[in-house]
């Protein structure tokens, strides 16, 4: 209420004042209210456009190399080069290239928590600006022509209100200028949240859950596939072999990556 207020308040007044006073007046709102950190909510002295303090900034780690070339799972040495873990070179997933961004871990977790389960659905900006540049040349070198955000079940969906991955699809499609496909992909079958579940039992969870409205517009195309977390990759997989049964080669990025 008081948010809604100060900006009632700020509108008002950036009617009745000269445009060069404009900054001036952001600068006195700022220090009557604080814009405060996305995260620990603590008030912040230089904004920015991530807006998150210092502290919550530094606790924020990035995925680097070495990782696995195909599913992007980050080895646990400091140093050598890229390659396929065990795990792709026995079972190769139906996908080219995964990457993610961060490391599913502290700051990074709770602020997802809070988006995805807290509807805190500001959080996609922040969450896609810290991402974004971690992504950039992947992206480039990938050179996808649409992206496809992993969906939701209708069920679901009205649960929650809205579908994280379209969220930040929508970003990611504007800074990469890549047009965003919102309802091709669907999620046909409900399924069981996947928190509890193993590996094997996530697999069989989502198996024939998805499929395509209109497959046709697929063949030939290169599509990337836009998901919140990648934790075993089951959604992913599933969703990748539909749009691989339709003809099409698919890369997936997500904000952030559960570590082992």
């Amino acid at each position: 209420m008081e948010k809604r207020k100060a900006a009632v308040v700020d509108r008002c007044c950036r009617a009745l004042i000269p445009d060069f006073a404009a900054g001036a007046w952001t600068s006195f709102l700022n220090l009557l209210l604080p814009p405060l950190c996305h995260s620990c909510r603590a008030p912040l002295q230089a904004p920015g456009e991530i807006r998150l303090c210092p502290d919550c900034l530094a606790s924020v780690a990035g995925i680097g190399d070495p990782i696995c070339s195909c599913c992007g799972r980050p080895f646990a040495t400091f140093a050598g080069i890229d390659h396929p873990c065990g795990e792709c070179t026995l079972y190769p997933p139906p996908f080219l290239p995964a990457r993610s961004a961060l490391r599913y871990e502290k700051r990074v977790r709770e602020m997802i928590h809070s988006f995805k389960y807290g509807y805190r659905v500001m959080l996609r900006r922040p969450l896609a600006l810290l991402a974004a540049p971690r992504l950039d040349d992947f992206v480039a070198e990938f050179a996808p022509e649409l992206i496809l955000p992993v969906p939701l079940h209708v069920k679901r969906l009205r649960q929650r209100g809205f579908n994280q991955a379209i969220l930040l699809g929508e970003l990611f499609s504007r800074r990469w200028q890549i047009p965003l496909s919102r309802d091709n992909l669907r999620r046909v079958r409900w399924t069981e949240p996947q928190v509890t579940l193993s590996a094997a039992e996530r697999a069989d969870n989502v198996r024939g859950a998805f499929s395509l409205a209109r497959a046709e517009l697929l063949e030939w195309k290169r599509v990337l596939l836009v998901d919140d977390v990648y934790t075993t990759g089951s959604t992913v997989k599933e969703c990748s072999r539909v749009l691989a049964a339709a003809g099409a080669v698919t890369a997936v990025v997500t904000l952030a990556r559960g570590v082992d």
